[in-house]
């Protein structure tokens, strides 16, 4: 999607603002206090229909002088966040406006790579949990290749830890806690195309009896069986 495009679709749905996100961001782009505020006063007289704000306009509401502004404006343009353009109107005049898309282009570039390392860290941190939660289960701490197999669960086989605690539950649930059990377990989900919590709920049901309350009078002549738990061990094809 182009930088335009999300920019567009944020916005659009109120959920932020760039100010907001600027505010938040901008010092780790590099830009300066005083910058920061030069390009919010930007931006609120291009509010107004005020797109090419000058030296003088901007120190009329800042603690800055002309010249100070002047050099602002030159380092934004230098860093590669504020640009001049030509835009013609409908009588054919041009007229020069400030340009900030590079810089909303760039933010938006800095909050995905945040974002992203963020997800990174918390996958981490999830996945050094569930070693701990299998030795919770197992009473005991894991060996070199038990810890072997969790990893090769989540790296070659792609489990997420989410469906790899359900199957360490299921499990538990059925009081045979091993890791060959727990290995069939995945190996019946992976080859089912088993990938998020909806579809371990969807398996797991199918695989259970649900008992339906009959009547009063059924009651007295029928005894509804229940299978608490399936033996993926046991599992055919």
């Amino acid at each position: 999607m182009q930088h335009e495009e999300r920019l567009r679709i944020w916005i659009e749905q109120g959920n932020v603002t760039i100010p907001q996100l600027f505010f938040q961001h901008y010092k780790s782009l590099g830009i300066q206090d005083l910058d920061a505020m030069l390009i919010m006063h930007m931006t609120a007289y291009a509010s107004v229909g005020n797109h090419f704000p000058t030296p003088t306009d901007f120190a009329s509401r800042m603690h800055l002088t002309e010249n100070e502004v002047s050099m602002i404006l030159q380092r934004l343009m230098q860093h590669g966040f504020l640009q001049i353009s030509q835009n013609e109107d409908q009588h054919g005049v041009l007229h020069e406006t400030f340009s900030l898309q590079s810089l909303w282009n760039r933010l938006l570039d800095h909050i995905a790579v945040v974002a992203n390392e963020a997800e990174k860290k918390s996958q981490q941190n999830a996945e050094g949990e569930i070693f701990s939660l299998f030795e919770q289960e197992f009473g005991r701490f894991l060996s070199p290749m038990e810890c072997e197999s969790i990893t090769m669960w989540l790296d070659e086989d792609g489990h997420s830890v989410e469906v790899i605690r359900a199957a360490l539950k299921e499990a538990v649930l059925a009081q045979k806690i091993s890791l060959r059990y727990i290995d069939r377990i995945l190996f019946e989900w992976k080859k089912k195309n088993v990938r998020t919590m909806s579809d371990v709920e969807r398996q797991t049901k199918s695989f259970r009896t649900v008992g339906i309350r009959p009547t009063q009078q059924q009651q007295k002549t029928v005894s509804v069986k229940r299978v608490p738990f399936y033996n993926w061990l046991e599992e055919r094809d």
